[in-house]
């Protein structure tokens, strides 16, 4: 079945259209055609056998720029480490300015000669053109040498020095050819002699590449070690170590394929190396014979991969490690442990010994090893490891089982050791310069795995020392005490137990009377059990509470007091005179010594730095902190508490005897405060010494923990003192008017008129009163002078003054003055006005001049009314503090008052100063 097309033939076209047509499509057919980009080329290029490479380059100019450039050899440099960045920099920067200096030197030639030549310009003229058509022998020379390499390059191959001297084909059987393989010494030093230049990076690995790549292909090749053709040129360990060295980095720009085998089969044979040299070398070991074998085949192994092999099997097989037992035995320092007793002498001989053998093994290591490698410190690090760390692990571990308080000591005093060790180790001659820190680094890492656990031990014993310390204080003033008001109160007691003897006499001897038989006779058996039962108890009472008789002790005490009221009088006493010790400066010192030993402890764990370091400085400014906590909330301040508490109890009228000097519970009190201000300065030195001059804190730093707990400590000691000061002017003032009320007598402002009608007036200086109120302020103000702040000072005086001002005046309207009398009273405001003075507070001294000025109005006679009601209305005399109306009523106080009051108040309201 025949179809039908649906395409029309083309008609037959002339022979020339054909052309064109065929033409066109061969167009279309070459621009079709697959171009790989350059980037890809340039990558498949890096992964070419270096022959390859320059066949490849041989293909175009384009495809032998790719080869040529130079970023691509300094890559391989590189990755061999042969390329110095710095170096090629200098270089090319000299090389830059030697150039310039040249062109410098032309430009100034050509301007010489052109000015020489303006002087006759025709025949310098015919100078230029005949030196334009002469023969230069240098640019024909040039000319020369670029067409002789143009025709060698064609004709022979793209290869520069280096890789033309070799062969090239790794197929065929290679031999150690020309160049450097020609001269076997010059081969050995094939890496040390390359120079980083740019441009000439291509020449250098060509140099490399023609020394080392016939041996390298050829171990490649080789089915054993007796075949390589490396151990047949060069016989020397020394030489072939170091060959095998310049193969191995050689290999580091081996890119093509089957680099992962080739590099195998030289580690292979490196290895099987190694291991015959590492043989003669513990050979040597086992004889002793340092400065033979063992030190030639020790720098055989360094040259060969930097010796790692040969320092193992020295340090593994050294006696240090296989006989660590003999340096010593951790327990025995944990000798006599029972009684909380650590002996560190036994580990000062284990360090000792320790330093000893290292320092030995430094000498031998200087003997054996080159000083190009660093043995003594990993040779330390493998001590710390296996010796020290299992040394002090299990000294800690026993000790911690057996005390606290001896793993404290235990954990500190051998760090200290430790580090001793660190210090007195000497350096090799391969050590680096800063083998001292990395030293104590080493010994100090044996510790870090301790110090979490040491820190919280330290900080918790101090914790509880404190606190039972403290206890220990306050159980024994509860004992006292206790024992105090039982002694006082043990009349008191007996009493009762009399009062209920009798009470269970009369039961007994009225039971009959009481406890009735009924006339049921049901219960006729009553009397009986209840006779017995009361006879029973009685028995038991008196008993129990025997015949009071007084108590005797040994050591002589007051008789205690009979009365009820007089035995808390006496209690009352006894706890003020104990104010002094409500808190101890004893027991701040050991506190403070046993915070001092636990910082001194810790303080040393900051030497490791880091974040062991950070914590051993936190913990030690936390024991600071709990100090402060326990010392000022646990100690201090309830002492001051109870303090203020007794002195609130205070009542001068209760008190029998008054002929002490000063207030018995104030004087307490400051000298509780002076041993305040005594624990305060000594928790000021403890925080410098302590904690600021080693740097475990900042004292400018006002966020650190440690200087906020001690402002709050310091402010919770000026508030508790504040409090007692302000209680103790209570008490003060109470003593000063109890003063007034019992010693001042009435004569003193009003003396008896004698026979002859003139009062007898002894003694004109201040009364004895004044003299005992000045003497007792005086005396309780001065003691806090250098105790307490100056601020704190002030106020207290300012405070004492004012109140001592009212006392007085309450005083002055209790007494009846006359003209006679007024002389002893200004004597007495004199000597009031004259202590004031020594306060040096001048608000104070105008209130007692004021007082002084108030007390001239009892000096007036009476028949001078006129004058004393001007004295009365004159404000100004008084400072503004007195007020007229307060004024008169002083003046109510003069004995002849009521005869001369019509006429002051006449002469009042006469002038108009009405004050009623």
């Amino acid at each position: 079945m025949s179809t039908k097309s649906n395409f029309k033939r083309a008609p037959p076209q002339a022979p020339q259209q054909n052309v064109i047509a065929s033409l066109r499509r061969t167009q279309l057919l070459a621009d079709s055609k697959a171009i790989l980009p350059a980037e890809l080329i340039n990558t498949i290029l890096d992964y070419l056998p270096v022959p390859d490479m320059f066949r490849f380059a041989r293909a175009s100019k384009r495809m032998q720029e790719m080869v040529y450039d130079d970023t691509r050899w300094i890559q391989r440099l590189k990755s061999m480490g042969c390329w110095n960045e710095a170096e090629a920099r200098q270089r090319f920067d000299e090389a830059m300015r030697r150039r310039a200096e040249a062109q410098r030197a032309e430009e100034a030639r050509r301007t010489g000669v052109a000015i020489n030549g303006t002087t006759n310009g025709i025949h310098a003229e015919n100078q230029r053109k005949v030196s334009t058509t002469l023969f230069d022998a240098e640019e024909a020379e040039e000319m020369q040498r670029k067409s002789v390499d143009t025709t060698a390059r064609s004709r022979s191959t793209t290869l520069d020095k280096g890789f033309d001297d070799m062969t090239l084909s790794p197929v065929r059987t290679a031999a150690p050819v020309r160049a450097y393989t020609m001269v076997p010494n010059l081969a050995l030093k094939a890496l040390s002699r390359v120079q980083s230049i740019r441009g000439m990076a291509r020449q250098e690995y060509g140099k490399i590449y023609g020394a080392l790549a016939p041996y390298y292909f050829d171990l490649a090749r080789s089915t054993s070690h007796a075949d390589p053709i490396l151990f047949r040129t060069y016989r020397d360990p020394e030489q072939q170590a170091q060959m095998l060295s310049q193969l191995k980095v050689f290999a580091q720009s081996d890119y093509a394929q089957g680099w992962s085998h080739r590099l195998q089969k030289l580690d292979s044979m490196m290895g099987i190396f190694e291991n015959a040299v590492l043989r003669e070398f513990e050979q040597g070991a086992e004889a002793r014979d340092f400065d033979g074998r063992m030190k030639r085949y020790a720098s055989v192994l360094v040259t060969l991969n930097g010796g790692a092999a040969g320092i193992d099997s020295f340090i593994h097989n050294h006696p240090l490690m296989l006989e660590k037992e003999k340096l010593g035995n951790p327990a025995d320092c944990l000798r006599h442990a029972d009684t909380d007793q650590l002996s560190l002498q036994p580990s000062h001989d284990f360090f000792r010994g320790l330093a000893i053998a290292l320092n030995e093994e430094a000498a031998v290591i200087d003997r054996v090893f080159p000083p190009t490698v660093d043995i003594l410190l990993p040779f330390l690090e493998r001590v710390a490891e296996d010796v020290i760390s299992e040394y002090i692990t299990s000294l800690f571990d026993e000790a911690h089982n057996l005390s606290i308080e001896v793993y404290l000591k235990a954990v500190a005093g051998v760090f200290g050791q430790a580090l001793q060790l660190g210090i007195s180790l000497r350096a090799t001659k391969g050590s680096k310069p800063d083998f001292s820190d990395e030293a104590m680094r080493i010994i100090s890492h044996c510790f870090e795995q301790h110090i979490d656990l040491y820190l919280q031990e330290e900080f918790d014993f101090f914790k509880r020392k404190s606190a039972a310390e403290v206890e220990a204080w306050e159980k024994r003033l509860a004992e006292e005490d206790q024992s105090t008001e039982t002694f006082f109160m043990s009349n008191i007691s007996r009493q009762a137990a009399k009062r209920d003897f009798l009470t269970s006499f009369k039961k007994v001897v009225m039971a009959p009377v009481n406890v009735l038989p009924t006339f049921g006779g049901s219960s006729s058996t009553k009397p009986t059990t209840s006779d017995s039962a009361m006879n029973g108890s009685t028995l038991e009472a008196i008993t129990r509470t025997g015949t009071p008789v007084p108590e005797r002790s040994t050591s002589p005490r007051p008789e205690a007091p009979t009365t009820e009221l007089a035995a808390k009088a006496a209690i009352m006493n006894s706890r003020l005179e104990g104010i002094r010790t409500l808190f101890s400066i004893e027991v701040a010192l050991n506190l403070t010594h046993t915070a001092k030993a636990g910082l001194e402890r810790a303080a040393q764990f900051v030497r490791l730095g880091g974040q062991s370091g950070e914590e051993a400085k936190e913990q030690c400014e936390q024991i600071f902190i709990s100090l402060l906590q326990i010392l000022g909330g646990r100690h201090i301040k309830p002492g001051f508490d109870k303090a203020v508490n007794h002195l609130s109890e205070y009542r001068p009228r209760e008190v029998a005897d008054h002929s002490k000097e000063g207030v018995a519970p104030l004087v307490a009190f400051l000298e509780l405060v002076n041993v305040g201000d005594l624990i305060q300065q000594m928790v000021e030195v403890f925080y410098f010494q302590e904690l600021v001059t080693p740097k475990l804190t900042d004292q400018d730093d006002f966020l650190s923990p440690g200087h906020k707990e001690k402002k709050r400590f310091e402010q919770m000691l000026d508030e508790r003192v504040a409090a007692g000061l302000n209680k103790g002017i209570d008490v003060l003032m109470d003593e000063v008017e109890y003063l007034c009320g019992t010693t001042q007598l009435p004569t003193d402002y009003n003396p008896p008129v004698g026979l002859n009608g003139q009062a007898q007036v002894f003694d004109i200086g201040p009364s004895h009163t004044a003299k005992k109120i000045v003497d007792m302020v005086s005396s309780h103000t001065s003691m806090l002078v250098g105790s307490t702040d100056k601020t704190v000072l002030d106020v207290f005086n300012q405070e004492v003054g004012l109140r001592l001002f009212t006392a007085l005046c309450k005083h002055l309207k209790r007494q009846r003055i006359s003209v006679d009398g007024a002389i002893k009273l200004i004597s007495d405001m004199n000597a009031y006005n004259a202590y004031i003075v020594t306060l040096k507070n001048k608000s104070l001294t105008q209130y007692f001049a004021a007082l002084r000025e108030l007390s001239q109005i009892y000096l007036i006679d009476p028949n001078h009314a006129k004058e004393i009601a001007t004295i009365i209305a004159d404000s100004d005399r008084y400072h503004g503090i007195f007020r007229a109306e307060e004024v008169y009523e002083f003046a109510e106080r003069r004995a002849d008052w009521y005869h001369i009051k019509s006429a002051v108040e006449k002469q009042m309201y006469g002038v108009g100063c009405a004050v009623m």
